[in-house]
């Protein structure tokens, strides 16, 4: 059985850090495309990050500079080191498991405000 769980959200101020953290378990992690998304309400799913199995990263412009992807083989673990948030960021943020899988978290909310 697979479990994608996502930990690490919650309240910031503007100009603060978090750190969200995604557990894969019932997959073969070091073989997975693995990616951070977000959504805010009455809009689609949009692209944050994305990390390879070799370990090339992609990131969205709109949080390229301030965010870091990263993942640990080992933990089956990938992560989202967000720094300089801006209000703009305030979502819920989804883990994805992706090529040659396709399973999703249940989401973790990020919410920046002062």
């Amino acid at each position: 059985q697979v479990h994608i769980v996502e930990s690490g959200g919650g309240l910031v101020q503007p100009g603060g850090s978090l750190r969200l953290s995604c557990e894969a378990s019932g997959i073969i992690f070091r073989l997975a495309v693995m990616g951070w998304f977000r959504q805010t309400p009455g809009n689609e799913r949009e692209l944050v990050a994305t990390i390879t199995s070799g370990g090339s990263r992609s990131y969205a412009e709109a949080v390229k500079g301030r965010f870091a992807i990263s993942r640990d083989n080992y933990k089956n673990t990938v992560y989202l080191q967000m720094n300089n948030l801006k209000p703009e960021d305030t979502a819920v943020y989804y883990c994805n498991a992706g090529s040659p899988y396709s399973y999703w978290g249940q989401g973790s909310q990020v919410t920046v405000s002062s």
